[in-house]
């Protein structure tokens, strides 16, 4: 279709617009309503645009609209009607089509709307049209918010839209050859905007109080006029920097000079001195060719270095999804006054709109007030106004809105978000790709900021810069977001440019980092450590809970005389009773399973005859163990059969539920579920082993990447670079690392590059990595063979230390299952058909139990099954149900049950023994029932395993608490976690941990062992906190928990000693209760005499401190703490541990500001009071500014915490 012919209808309704007749533009009657008419047009028009096409090639908007626009501004109904239909001609392609068509057809008229879009952007380069826009936008701001309209609101939203749109209109790529600093159309529309007032306009509506809503439509418009320019050019105009641009393009030249002449001096060397009419043939030593002799080479020797196998070869093609987005090219400078006028804006703007306008978009961004997407702009505006602060005199309290911790979080949090979306999105990934780039920027300006603000001469700006860094190098998130991009780095998605400035951030941030790191000794850092636990599989949602143990037992009391009746014979039985259906898929075991779910249903539900029916007929078809019953039982055996299944907790089928395709085997074979759960916790910082987890194949895959295009690069890029792979090959010793041919063919063009002298540093890192590469290679002759693969840290171990200095269990293949030898997979195949059809046995528990080392899993034999084709699917092999093969006790087994419990009933583990020495396999809780039900024990408590740290207690001497402490030492490896697990259950039930009065001299054996093992420090600050607990109470008479809290590091290590818990037992202290509370307590329950008669067990092994004045009881008074008050005692009812090795406890230090930079900056705080009396304490490091530790504060603001929750 001829876009030139157009519709009658349209045509005749252009033609009563009016006419231009030189300057001057008369207008016909009916113009208003022929505008509105072509409203209504566009409104319907089709998905190839035909109305906006046609009137695009009639030039209506160039020939009648802005006439109009411009000669008849009084008229405001016309005025408006024209401005709605601009705005609607002018919006943008994309908007229009929804995205960038890929057919061929939509993609054509699409790029016929955009070149009609770049005609009208080239008709708006008139101040003219600008002036009359701005009038109307400034009589409008004129008028109050009172006095103002809903046409006049409109107004002013369309006026911007359409400088919007005349803005977002992108560059014709033909303009793009033009030389810098010629005025293209973008340049002359903002230069009418800057003449006709526009951009003062929008200062004021960033910066006025009353024109919030306009906040986002101004920082969009700001967005799209700096579209093209670079932040560091603009700062740098108008500082007396023309010579430097023009010494920075002389340079440029000169360098291509010289590489031009290097090139020519190469070839000249290359061209023989006489001409030779016959070239001849030569043949190429060490070369092979196709066969095994060497390469005939039958042109001149001077084309011998371009000879290469590929010569002649079709090139590959390579598919269009996997083509590399294209990189923005090179920013162009605008025309010199273009520049100056929007460097003086950016001046104005950050001095009086910046802090406001992104404050205003960042409330609505968070509020949800924004359009999708609208975060982009609030994240190029830091990114750009940020850099021109920094550029331009830095001057931080003109961005301080978007410097901080909350800014450095929502960044964070938007990147990602991009992140992930461009891994779930795959359709969209590039233009995720590209907001994730924006984000990215803005990121590296907010870390270069505050890299600015350390170097501030103001000790405030350096403090601000301080805390900043406390927060964002204590997160984890911070720390892996780097590392994250780097791993999913992907080409195909993502530009070039993104990966510059991913190479230069990661830089900045490690230097940072570094820098921080120095002269902080024990800095703390968060931690996070996923945990996965099994889980069982959710029960379905309408599954009814089971009854209570009272319910039953009145169920039970009314159908007892009813059963009874059944048994005696008064009550006929039902004959249509049957248990077993043998023509059913369902195996056996599980119809056995289903009876008896059956007969405790029929019971539940007051159906003694069919339960009566369905247990003899079950015991007639399931004889075997007895599960029913022996085959002569009479009435009483049976009622206690009944009465065995009634009261049993049967495990119940969930309800079928709607198929789902199949799975991998692996999740069908998978009984259980995982459910994972995040562990944040504190630990101490080491630079270098996070430096190590850069030492993978994605950063130094990146890297090379980046640098084949070294000689395009800035300066600054290739440093980066370069520095990021110097960290890990000279400091962390992994060279071995960069033994790779794509960068070892880097390094040849490198090295052979005539410009090579303009890449110091880099042609540096190049021979020092072929020197070690030799080097190595001499000795290890397939270290050519090691340049083929990428490497990480175990493979640069194994190359370079032998590839068997690796232990067992290191390393990448002792994650893996070991592989199937053919033995192996010949002994697999004849277990299978001896197990295959053997009834009522589990084929592959058969497997496993005679299969030969190494040991596997019944996954991997399942796997390996369905892989051989000896079964279709891990489906062949349900694993049997837990607690259906054994419900029943049988008479047997109860006596078996009463002996094993007579035989250990005065052991530790009363149940672990009993498990361990069942022939029934049962699960403990069924075990515990029984027990109860035999009235064996009267409570779960006496079955509880039994601590003999605290059993022991005032009965073991000197001789049996060593040997009971060894024997502790030794299995403490054995059962750690067991046994912390029942540690906690035994705090909340036994009664010994607050009730337990120690006696003179208890755990003298303990202590004189940990005295050996020189914990005299922790014992000595254990007995003065059980004197100070002890005078405290005696004072006040008060007793309340007190709780103990080790404020140094030997004192913490003390406590997470098992034998120093065993001695807190004996001595009657309660360890943590519950997850409320972290420390241990001394009870209330303590009196003062048993205090200091345990105080005093701890000083016989104890040298008094010399020097100490005496309590009238002989013991030695504990001296006060250098930070602590003369009242600190009084003021504190209880002791809070020690920080040094000195004999006293330390109160909580009450600290202000957050808790992070409480643990980072440790050196930021002061000493004690002056007024205190000096202690003898434990001698402390030069560097070690602080008395108390700063892992340690943590647990003192825990104990506040605790407190105040106590006094509530």
């Amino acid at each position: 279709m001829d876009w030139y012919m157009m519709n009658c209808e349209l045509l005749a309704t252009c033609s009563a617009l009016g006419y231009l007749e030189g300057d001057v533009y008369h207008r016909e009657p009916d113009c208003l309503e022929s505008v509105k008419d072509l409203i209504r047009y566009l409104r319907h028009e089709d998905e190839t645009r035909d109305v906006r096409q046609q009137l695009g090639a009639a030039q209506i908007l160039q020939n009648d609209l802005l006439p109009l626009l411009v000669q008849y501004p009084q008229d405001k109904a016309l005025f408006d009607a024209v401005v709605r239909l601009t705005v609607n001609l002018t919006q943008p392609a994309l908007l229009c089509f929804g995205k960038v068509p890929a057919d061929a057809t939509a993609r054509h008229h699409f790029l016929q709307v955009l070149s009609y879009l770049q005609a009208y952007k080239e008709a708006f380069a008139s101040e003219k049209v600008f002036g009359v826009l701005s009038e109307k936008l400034y009589d409008v701001l004129q008028l109050d918010w009172e006095q103002r309209q809903e046409e006049d609101t409109l107004l002013i939203e369309r006026i911007l839209l359409l400088v919007r749109n005349v803005l977002h209109v992108p560059p014709d790529p033909t303009e793009k050859q033009d030389v810098d600093g010629d005025a293209s159309v973008h340049d002359r529309v903002l230069w009418a905007l800057h003449i006709s007032g526009m951009d003062d306009l929008l200062k004021f509506l960033a910066s006025a109080q009353s024109e919030q809503q306009w906040a986002l439509h101004v920082l969009e418009i700001i967005s799209l006029m700096f579209r093209d320019q670079s932040p560091e050019q603009l700062a740098a105009l108008g500082q007396g920097q023309a010579a430097a641009e023009r010494g920075e393009d002389t340079r440029e030249l000169e360098t291509l000079r010289q590489r031009e002449l290097a090139e020519k001096r190469a070839r000249a060397l290359q061209r023989p001195s006489r001409h030779s009419r016959f070239r001849g043939s030569y043949v190429i030593q060490g070369l092979k060719a196709i066969g095994d002799n060497d390469v005939v080479f039958h042109k001149g020797l001077h084309n011998l270095q371009s000879y290469s196998h590929d010569l002649g070869k079709e090139p590959r093609r390579v598919p269009r999804r996997r083509w590399a987005p294209p990189d923005p090219g090179p920013s162009r400078r605008s025309a010199r006054n273009v520049r100056l006028f929007l460097c003086h804006f950016c001046q104005d703007f950050l001095e009086g709109c910046y802090n406001r306008l992104m404050l205003l978009v960042k409330d609505q961004l968070l509020r949800e007030k924004a359009q999708q997407h609208d975060e982009t702009y609030y994240l190029w505006a830091t990114a750009f106004f940020m850099a021109f602060n920094r550029s331009r005199g830095f001057r931080p309290e003109l961005v301080s809105e978007t410097v901080g911790v909350r800014a450095f979080h929502f960044i964070e949090q938007n990147l990602t978000t991009y992140y992930e979306m461009a891994l779930m999105d795959k359709k969209e990934a590039v233009t995720w790709a590209r907001r994730m780039h924006l984000a990215l920027k803005a990121y590296q300006e907010l870390l270069r900021t505050v890299q600015e603000m350390d170097r501030s001469p103001e000790p405030a700006v350096r403090d601000s810069s301080q805390v900043i860094k406390n927060n964002i190098f204590y997160l984890t998130e911070y720390r892996e977001l780097l590392l994250a991009l780097f791993r999913k780095f992907d080409e195909t998605k993502q530009p070039r440019a993104f990966l510059r400035d991913l190479v230069e951030t990661a830089h900045l941030f490690l230097r940072m980092l570094e820098h921080f790191c120095r002269g902080r000794a024990g800095l703390v850092v968060q931690s996070k450590r996923v945990r996965r636990k099994k889980k069982p599989r959710a029960p379905a949602a309408l599954a009814p809970q089971p009854p209570s143990a009272a319910e039953l037992e009145e169920l039970w009391a009314g159908l007892a005389p009813q059963l009874q009746a059944c048994l005696q014979g008064e009550v006929p039985l039902p004959e249509d009773v049957v248990p077993f259906d043998a023509a059913s898929e369902t195996p056996v075991e599980e119809q056995r399973a289903e009876a008896l779910l059956r007969i405790q249903g029929c019971l539940r539900g007051a159906q003694a005859p069919e339960a009566l029916r369905l247990l003899r007929c079950a015991r007639e078809v399931w004889p075997e163990g007895d599960v029913f019953g022996p085959s002569g039982a009479g009435p009483p055996e049976e009622t206690q059969l009944l009465r065995e299944i009634f009261f049993a907790a049967l495990p119940r089928h969930a309800p079928p539920e709607a198929e789902e395709p199949e799975e991998l085997e692996e999740e069908e074979v998978e009984e259980d579920e995982e459910e994972q759960t995040v562990q944040v916790a504190e630990k101490e910082f080491n630079f270098m082993d996070y430096l190590k987890r850069f030492a993978c194949a994605p950063v130094v895959r990146a890297c090379a990447l980046l640098l084949r295009g070294y000689a395009q690069n800035s300066a600054r890029t290739n440093h980066c670079a370069a520095r990021l792979l110097h960290r890990l090959a000279r400091d962390l010793r992994m060279e071995a690392l960069l033994f790779q041919l794509s960068l070892f063919t880097l390094f040849h063009r490198l090295l052979n590059d005539p410009g090579a002298a303009a890449h110091q540093e880099l042609v540096a890192l190049a021979k020092f990595i072929l020197g070690k590469f030799f080097a190595l290679a001499a000795t290890n002759k397939k270290a050519f063979v090691e340049l083929l693969f990428w490497k990480n840290p175990t493979a640069v171990r194994e190359m370079t230390e032998g590839y068997s200095s690796l232990q067992e269990g290191e390393g990448a293949a002792a994650r893996r299952a070991p592989a199937w030898t053919p033995q192996e997979e010949q002994a697999l195949r004849e277990l299978y058909w001896k197990y295959k059809e053997v009834e009522g046995q589990d084929v592959i528990a058969a497997i496993l139990a005679e299969l030969p080392a190494p040991g596997r899993t019944r996954r991997q034999v399942v796997k390996h099954l369905v892989r051989l084709g000896l079964a279709s699917s891990a489906k062949d092999f349900p694993q049997q149900r837990k607690g259906t093969h054994i419900v029943l006790w049988t008479e047997e087994q109860e006596q078996e049950l009463e002996r094993l419990f007579e035989e250990f009933r005065g052991s530790d583990d009363v149940l672990g023994n009993i498990m361990k020495n069942l022939t029934a396999r049962r699960s403990r809780a069924r075990v515990v029932e029984k027990l109860l039900g035999l009235g064996l024990v009267s409570e779960r408590k006496e079955l509880h395993k039994k601590r003999r740290r605290k059993g022991r207690g005032p009965e073991l001497g000197e001789a049996d608490a060593l040997a009971v402490s060894a024997q502790d030492s030794s299995a403490e490896e054995g059962d750690s976690e067991e046994e912390e697990e029942e540690e906690e259950e035994d705090a909340e039930s036994d009664p010994l941990e607050e009730h337990w009065v120690p006696e003179e001299g208890a755990g003298q054996g303990l202590v004189h062992l940990l005295h050996q093992e020189g914990l005299a420090g922790p014992l000595r600050w254990l007995e003065t906190c059980l004197r100070r607990t002890a005078g405290d109470r005696e004072q006040e008479g008060l007793s309340f928990p007190v709780p103990l809290v080790p404020l140094s590091e030997e004192n913490e290590d003390a406590m997470e000693d098992r034998r120093f818990r065993a001695l807190l037992r004996e001595l009657g202290l309660r360890p943590p209760a519950s997850e409320q509370e972290s420390f241990w307590r001394i009870p209330a329950t303590l009196t003062l005499q048993q205090l200091r008669r345990a105080a005093a067990s701890l000083a016989h092994h104890s040298p008094d401190p010399e020097g100490l004045p005496q309590h009238p009881e002989g013991l030695p008074a504990p001296p006060r703490h250098p930070q602590a008050p003369a009242s600190a005692a009084e003021q504190l009812p209880a002791p809070l541990g020690s920080d040094s090795e000195s004999e006293e406890p330390v109160p909580v230090p009450l600290q202000s500001g957050s808790k992070r930079r409480r643990q980072l900056d440790s050196e930021d705080e002061d000493g004690g009071s002056p007024e205190a009396e000096p202690a003898p304490a434990a001698p402390r490091s030069e560097d070690d500014d602080d008395p108390q530790p700063a892992g340690r504060r943590k647990r003192a603001r825990r104990l506040e915490e605790e407190e105040e929750e106590e006094e509530d």
